[in-house]
């Protein structure tokens, strides 16, 4: 008898009523993947444009919604290695999170540590692999710089202020109301921007000597890009990772040839399995150790059963979570 799996899709492009949990067959695990019972996943914000019809899953990946998971091996692919039935672990996938079932390319594996309960570890690939490949690898933030991160309660920006203040750099956040700045400084943050009443720009270089921060970590876009390069320090970089402002702006680069200054962008969703299984290794290498010492940690906003996923993406398109909300399929993770 072919086993089967809830999982949700949606019906049409829209609001979160789009949003369905139907009964599919479970995946079966081909040569080097994981088969997953799933107990959580990570709602983000490329899940919210899905379901609006703006941001379609990568050619050949399933229909079925969610980008991250935390789960337990079940059954091993063709030629895997290194993973037993039973162990807990975290990962990226194309598509597929939310389901009871899902497939994990193993190299995209990451073993969760002991002192993180899977609701937890649910909520940290998708965040902590774009953080880790935008921030460290291409903007090279260095011990000693200056971050400042657009969005500092987001899921992304939880994650950039506790692991760039984990590993030495100061961090200036903007949020859109006090009590999200002061969220932000309760995780870490050295100094935040209430955007809505102060002008970030101003404040920034204020905080910065006059000097300007050395990276910006910008997911908004529009009217931001021309006032991230005015505000970006002497040879300093601006790694751009989507555009909730909109992707087309009037700019003059003048500033930024004269600053010496770099613009970086990526999405994450459509790299390559080798791409992740090389941000996999470092992740594995300098956060894991930090996630099990607690030096680190994904604030969780709050979770909602499988069931409830349209109230779920509800609480997100309200924009006033703090740090990530999160998908339970089991009651226990």
């Amino acid at each position: 008898m072919t086993e089967t799996t809830r999982a949700v899709i949606a019906e049409g492009a829209g609001g979160p009523e789009v949003l369905r949990v139907i009964e599919t067959t479970r995946p079966e695990p081909g040569p080097g993947q994981l088969l997953i019972e799933v107990h959580a996943a990570g709602i983000n914000r490329p899940d919210v444009m899905q379901r609006q019809g703006n941001y379609p899953p990568p050619p050949g990946a399933s229909e079925v919604f969610g980008l991250e998971l935390a789960g337990v091996v079940a059954r091993l692919g063709e030629g895997v290695t290194g993973f037993a039935i039973g162990d807990r672990v975290m990962g990226l996938v194309h598509s597929g999170a939310y389901a009871d079932w899902a497939l994990l390319d193993a190299p995209i594996a990451i073993p969760v540590p002991r002192s993180l309960s899977l609701a937890e570890a649910g909520a940290v690939p998708e965040t902590f692999f774009t953080v880790w490949s935008n921030v460290f690898e291409r903007a090279a933030l260095k011990p000693g710089e200056t971050l400042l991160v657009h969005g500092g309660t987001s899921g992304i920006g939880t994650t950039a202020i506790q692991l760039a203040k984990a590993l030495g750099s100061t961090v200036i956040v903007t949020a859109g109301s006090d009590g999200k700045c002061q969220a932000a400084r309760d995780l870490g943050a050295d100094h935040a921007i209430n955007y809505r009443t102060q002008d970030f720009v101003e404040v920034a270089r204020e905080l910065t000597g006059g000097r300007g921060p050395d990276v910006i970590l910008d997911m908004v876009g529009g009217s931001y890009i021309q006032r991230n390069i005015e505000l970006l320090a002497a040879d300093g970089r601006i790694s751009q990772i989507a555009f909730q402002q909109g992707s087309k702006a009037e700019v003059d680069f003048l500033p930024l040839l004269m600053k010496r200054g770099t613009i970086t962008a990526s999405t994450l969703r459509a790299r390559p399995v080798e791409m992740k299984a090389k941000l996999a290794r470092a992740l594995t290498e300098h956060v894991v150790p930090l996630l099990a010492s607690g030096a680190v940690r994904p604030p969780i906003d709050s979770t909602f059963a499988l069931e409830d996923v349209a109230r779920a993406h509800a609480r997100m398109d309200g924009g006033s979570h703090v740090g990530k909300i999160v998908l339970l399929m089991k009651p226990e993770t």
